[in-house]
């Protein structure tokens, strides 16, 4: 992987990683328009550069992680389903995470599920996530599970898991970010520790790679996390909806016309 593909990647996952919009897809139809062939690190590189966009949620909210211990503990509560499933399933959703079809499927259902959101959770209470109780927390944390089905968007089942217990828009998108925080650093550490496992090793441009790759990540998440803090609260989900089901689409014709996506 050059420097370039690498940028691109990361601006890619900086900006669809906190949308409802699934950056697993992105990345496939980045892969596959740039001509990466699959590899073990291609595939090490589309989930450590994580790191680098959850950064961006701890400094654009580093005042949260200030107030309370009860911040913390819902947050863990929150990440116990997700986190249990995803180990015990980490094979299977290995194998799942390789079709492309599944991605793009996937896509088209959230993106068809995301045009009806804003009118069946139309009355929220709570205007801050710090307000959920551990129930909430751990509802919100079930919907997550959703996720683990490639291209259905970790944030997409987490913002509407917390406006199905009353959210706003906002204050569900922003527990959806904090709970981004152990769920992608934990899978960074898991795909890590198979790479090492498996007996492979990073060469002198691969580190430079990765480094680059979660600066630029960090940097596009900041503008992204902000731009849709604002779009969310003012419009709602409607055009995020038809995107996902345009993207879907795009991602079948390819499949159909012979084009081999499944990459990462």
């Amino acid at each position: 992987m050059s420097y370039i593909e690498a940028i691109i990647l990361a601006i890619i996952e900086g900006l669809t990683e906190f949308l409802p919009v699934s950056s697993t897809g992105h990345l496939i139809i980045g892969t596959a328009i740039l001509g990466i062939e699959p590899s073990a690190f291609v595939k090490l590189f589309t989930i450590v550069i994580q790191l680098g966009t959850i950064l961006s949620v701890l400094v654009l909210y580093y005042k949260r992680f200030f107030q309370s211990l009860d911040f913390y503990y819902k947050i863990i509560v929150a990440a116990i389903p997700a986190s249990i499933l995803g180990l015990l399933l980490n094979d299977w959703i290995d194998s799942l995470l390789e079709s492309a079809l599944m991605v793009a499927v996937m896509l088209v259902i959230g993106g068809i599920i995301l045009l009806f959101v804003d009118k069946w959770f139309n009355k929220p209470k709570i205007q801050n996530s710090d307000n959920i109780s551990y129930k909430q927390a751990f509802i919100i944390g079930c919907y997550q599970c959703l996720a683990l089905i490639p291209g259905t968007s970790r944030s997409a089942s987490t913002i509407v898991g917390g406006m199905t217990q009353t959210l706003t828009r906002k204050a569900a998108a922003e527990f959806s970010f904090f709970l981004a925080l152990p769920m992608m650093f934990g899978a960074s550490v898991v795909k890590l520790y198979k790479f090492f496992q498996e007996g492979y090793t990073f060469t002198p441009q691969e580190i430079n790679v990765l480094i680059i790759g979660n600066l630029v990540g960090f940097v596009v998440a900041i503008v992204a996390i902000r731009s849709f803090i604002g779009y969310l609260s003012k419009y709602g989900f409607k055009v995020f909806g038809w995107y996902r089901i345009v993207v879907g689409l795009i991602i079948i014709v390819l499949i159909l016309s012979g084009q081999n996506l499944d990459v990462i």
